[in-house]
């Protein structure tokens, strides 16, 4: 057996390198913040419809854009109503984008280890078939 080449490290990185992808997301979700804004999704068909919610289901993400753009409206009570996961969710997205984000600058590389990684999605993905099941409960709160 041939002995494997050994492994080269990858140049350095510049920061702007870096930097791309989140900022790239940063100004994507920026953007998507401000349409949510201009074009309320409260309005019937605004931005569409929801085929979950045209077949009488309401999936986890139902009510979101609703939300994003009362959130964008400082009505966090009025967000809730529409997506209490989403809501509840949002400051540990944030958190995540601000760590990816200021690791990025640094050039620091995060290693998770993949337990940790495996319990947190399991973990999520349970808490979100909960979410979807008590959501669609006849006279469910949580509905949007």
């Amino acid at each position: 057996m041939a002995p494997h080449a050994p492994l080269r490290a990858t140049p350095p990185r510049s920061r702007w390198q870096r930097m791309a992808a989140p900022v790239a997301t940063i100004g994507t979700i920026g953007a998507l913040t401000v349409a949510l804004h201009l074009r309320d999704p409260h309005s019937q068909g605004s931005w569409g419809f929801c085929p979950s919610a045209a077949m009488g289901f309401y999936c986890p993400g139902c009510g979101g854009l609703r939300a994003v753009n009362d959130l964008s409206n400082l009505q966090v009570v009025d967000a809730a109503s529409s997506n209490l996961a989403f809501v509840v969710a949002l400051p540990f997205i944030l958190a995540g984008l601000a760590v990816w984000t200021v690791d990025r600058w640094r050039g620091h590389r995060r290693r998770v280890p993949m337990a940790v990684v495996s319990r947190v999605a399991l973990t999520g993905l349970a808490l979100v078939a909960v979410f979807t099941v008590l959501r669609n409960l006849s006279g469910s709160w949580l509905a949007p």
